[in-house]
């Protein structure tokens, strides 16, 4: 008797993928992470949506949206991020109902819909990560002063 329960060589190397990702990404990458899954996950709903795979298309709305809600959401800096945060925890609130009501109606222009926000969120969030840092003025470096050598002598030549 086998106790490993089979698994598709392509989904065990994806999984490796995306942890491996995960444990190299900085925090502004893992959002991209999210971002890239809950995209995923409403590709996912679209298609089963297309198939008439009705488990499928919930399973896979729920989790986008907990992928928005517990970790794109859940990210948010509310004490620092000031009107940003707020209007970003709004929207993934709005893109949240508007998943549900796809799930509900099985509505394919809401799950468009949220698409189209998200990847405009995701294409925002990647320019950020793209700025060049600002590099801190360098102090400035007194210059280096030389020592003369001069031969030593040991002893007469």
């Amino acid at each position: 008797m086998n106790p490993f329960r089979p698994v598709p060589a392509r989904s065990a190397y994806r999984d490796i993928g995306v942890e491996t990702s995960v444990l190299a990404a900085n925090p502004h990458q893992i959002i991209v992470l999210l971002f890239d899954s809950a995209i995923d996950a409403i590709g996912q709903a679209r298609y089963c949506m297309d198939k008439g795979d009705i488990p499928g298309k919930g399973m896979a709305i729920s989790k986008a949206i907990r992928i928005i809600g517990e970790g794109l959401s859940s990210a948010l800096d509310m004490d620092r991020g000031g009107a940003i945060a707020l209007n970003l925890r709004s929207l993934y609130d709005y893109i949240m109902k508007r998943l549900l009501e796809a799930n509900l109606q099985s509505r394919k222009e809401y799950l468009n819909e949220v698409l189209s926000l998200l990847n405009e969120l995701r294409g925002a969030w990647v320019q950020i990560g793209v700025r060049p840092a600002v590099a801190p003025a360098p102090f400035p470096t007194p210059p280096v002063q030389r020592q003369e050598r001069r031969a030593v002598s040991y002893g007469a030549a």
